[in-house]
């Protein structure tokens, strides 16, 4: 019977050992849950999440001491009154007295005794500060009564816009609005899925085996997530691109396998006579086929997609490094689930797998898997290849040209829905107040900053950034208790994240620093803030995004080169896979730079790419592209293996499997379609980009590109150099090539 691959030895053996292989599966994912409820996880600090002068400064803030306290504002604002008329001064006072009235609150400062800073030029605007008692991450209890006063002030003073902003605000309006609405979203994602996969195979069985395993790999990789967060510290987003990515190449590998299971059992049953059942070593063998080939597959696009997932481990970003790890681990519980447990639900399954069905939905599903649509439309590609090519290779280049013009940015506050209460205060102050709602904080570490040289080089420091007309107060000190560090708060001029911004910050940091307090000798001085974040992050992003893209391509084209033996294939699948990518990009600039078709989404306002988006994205869509890259070409191989020639092989090939991609393609589209909906515009953004690319890979690029492609090049697909024959031959089991005496030819 010859040599077997190491997909169709686990898969024999998980067939043979059901149970057995079942119980394993069980208790890895019961282990890995429980060892992650063992342990707290640890998640990054601000300093892990800053990069270059950000992250030095935000390490001396860290190991400084200071109160972890949580600083709120309370605006207050008039269209008619400014601070010299009593109503608006009354009204001031009414909000002073009421939140000193609150146990929580200390350090009050109000505008009326010391109005330096927090009184806007035109005297419409005042802002009442004070801070949290406690622990800023301890603000859950403090937040609401003080919120909830906010808003009888604003309703005792119908004249004026009363609003509060801070950290703890923001949290606490953020998790009861982004919060649920992310939480809506997980919720939601199983119940899609399984209709999708309803529609895929019409049994209720069938439908609930590919959820359930991908299901159970993501609570078991969310588990290993929080023990690996001891060596690797977890960002905020881990758990939620566990289940985004878990759940679609989960249900992905887990369809591969179960549909080419099912297509080989229907050819079994239509070669025995009328009312004859398979034997016990017929169905061995449906399950043998199965593991050779779409098994095989599974394992190739699985090691693929964490090659290209390991590609964010190079950016030395640890938020990067966070997100690449638990994206890794969940690609990697997949492949492994689908190769070894599921041939053994199938084994024990048998026949029962299409138990519960839904008579339309099951006819639908099989029509669905045969010629149709799709066999058409190869057939009209592979008559005119040529035309096929340049008609759709045209439009995905159309769709990535507005890429060239894509802009990023870290999120902030204006990538928020502006119904969230927090956030149309925030843009008020922001009007009011350029640059105060999140300045530039310079840090300023000294053996002792309460000396003379250093008070006056801070005083130095803001006079000088008044007088470059690009920062303005209100200016703000804080020391911490030993007295080696002050953070001063320095308002930049823009929005925080605009070309005024950054030009604001470049002179605080080259011009008015060097002149100032860094002319001190002693003092090591570092500029943070969300401005200082986003800068150095793009930066450090520039630098290492080649590097990136060159290990990821690389890596992908010799595994491919190994899996396929050809550099032909590798190299088409290259190409093909970038320009999904590069229309995806191009589609993001149309809808959230331009607008263009926004209201489909629920976009409120235009914006910049959140700016660790575009490498997110090609490393994921590279990793998902490849899924059914591998997936259609290793059974167009198969084929042209077993004798057809290349332009019969591709047309059956992409027949064969174009029910199966159609399905997980719908899967994942409709996963991401519910991130589309997000209110955050970081999450729409993501899933947007994902559903977009996604789609066009499964229709223009699958359907259309990839047949004529092979088409046109004919047997130089599988062009192999004479000094690279002795890669080792990927082994496809006889039964793959040849019918078993007791079964017809493979067939889709």
């Amino acid at each position: 019977m010859g040599r077997r691959g190491i997909a169709e030895r686990i898969g024999g053996w998980s067939a043979r050992h059901a149970r057995a292989a079942a119980l394993i599966w069980v208790a890895f994912v019961a282990a890995a849950i429980g060892g992650g409820s063992l342990v707290a996880e640890r998640t990054l600090t601000d300093s892990q999440s800053a990069d270059g002068q950000s992250a030095r400064a935000e390490q001396i803030i860290d190991n400084a001491g200071f109160p972890k306290t949580a600083s709120e504002s309370v605006l207050v604002q008039s269209r008619r009154w400014t601070i010299s008329d009593p109503a608006f001064r009354s009204t001031v006072a009414a909000v002073v007295a009421t939140l000193d009235g609150n146990a929580d609150v200390h350090r009050l400062r109000s505008p009326l005794g010391s109005p330096a800073g927090r009184v806007s030029r035109d005297g419409h605007s005042a802002l009442v500060e004070f801070d949290l008692r406690g622990d800023a991450a301890a603000t859950e209890d403090q937040v609401p009564p003080i919120l909830a006063a906010v808003d009888r002030l604003q309703r005792a003073h119908p004249g004026f816009t009363i609003g509060e902003l801070g950290d703890a605000s923001a949290a606490y309006q953020l998790d009861n609005t982004i919060g649920k609405d992310f939480k809506r979203a997980e919720i939601l994602t199983l119940p899609v899925t399984l209709v999708v996969l309803l529609f895929a195979f019409g049994a209720l069985v069938a439908a609930g085996v590919p959820v359930l395993l991908a299901f159970s790999a993501v609570l078991a990789s969310i588990g290993l997530a929080r023990v690996v967060s001891h060596v690797v510290p977890a960002s905020d987003s881990t758990s939620s691109i566990i289940l985004l990515i878990g759940m679609a190449v989960g249900v992905d590998y887990s369809l591969f396998y179960l549909r080419r299971e099912r297509e080989e059992a229907a050819a079994l049953r239509a070669a025995l006579p009328e009312g004859v059942r398979p034997t016990r070593r017929q169905r061995a063998e449906v399950l043998r086929i199965a593991a050779a080939t779409s098994g095989r597959a599974v394992l190739v696009s699985g090691v693929t997609v964490m090659v290209a997932m390991a590609g964010m481990l190079l950016v030395g970003d640890h938020t990067f490094t966070s997100i690449g790890v638990a994206a890794m681990l969940v690609v990697f519980a997949a492949m492994v689930g689908s190769v070894t447990v599921l041939p053994a639900v199938l084994a024990m399954l048998g026949e029962r797998v299409e138990r519960g069905r839904i008579p339309f939905l099951h006819r639908l599903g099989r029509r669905g898997a045969g010629p149709g649509a799709w066999t058409r439309l190869v057939g009209a590609v592979n008559r005119r290849p040529l035309a096929a090519l340049v008609v759709s290779g045209g439009t995905l280049v159309a769709l990535a040209v507005p890429a060239i013009g894509l802009r990023t940015q870290l999120p902030g506050f204006d990538s928020l829905p502006a119904s969230i209460p927090v956030v149309a205060t925030y843009d008020r102050i922001q009007a009011a107040f350029p640059g105060a709602p999140a300045p530039a904080v310079v840090v300023v570490k000294a053996p002792s900053v309460r000396s003379a040289a250093v008070r006056s080089g801070i005083a130095r420091l803001e006079r000088a950034a008044t007088a470059s007309g690009e920062m303005s107060g209100p200016f703000s000190v804080q020391v911490n208790p030993r007295g080696t560090v002050a953070l001063v708060t320095v308002p930049l001029q823009g929005d925080g994240e605009d070309a005024a911004s950054t030009a604001a910050l470049h002179t605080l940091r080259d011009r008015v620093i060097p002149g100032t307090i860094g002319a001190v000798p002693g003092t090591e001085v570092a500029v943070t803030g969300e401005t200082a974040g986003s800068a150095d992050f793009n930066a450090a992003l520039s630098r290492t995004v080649p590097m990136v893209f060159a290990l990821v391509l690389g890596l992908a084209f010799l595994l491919l080169v190994i899996t396929f033996r050809s550099l032909v294939m590798p190299a088409t699948a290259i190409v093909l896979n970038l320009l999904s990518v590069a229309a995806a990009y191009g589609i993001l600039v149309l809808v959230f730079q331009h607008g263009v078709g926004g209201g489909l989404v629920g976009l409120t306002h235009t914006t910049a790419i959140t700016s660790w988006l575009p490498l997110f994205l090609f490393v994921i869509l590279f990793g998902l592209s490849m899924d059914y890259h591998v997936f259609i070409v290793s059974r167009i191989k198969e084929l042209h293996d077993r004798g057809l020639p290349t332009t019969e092989a591709v047309a059956t090939g992409i027949t064969a499997t174009s029910g199966t991609v159609t399905s997980a393609a719908a899967v994942m589209v409709g996963v991401f379609a519910i991130f589309a909906s997000l209110s955050a515009i970081d999450l729409k953004q993501v899933g947007v980009g994902l559903a977009a690319a996604i789609l066009l890979d499964a229709t223009v690029v699958r359907g259309v590109l990839l047949p004529a492609t092979m088409t046109l090049l004919g047997e130089r697909n599988w062009y192999l150099p004479s000094c690279l024959r002795w890669l080792p031959r990927a082994h496809v089991h006889e039964a793959a090539r040849a019918p078993a005496p007791s079964m017809t030819t493979i067939r889709p």
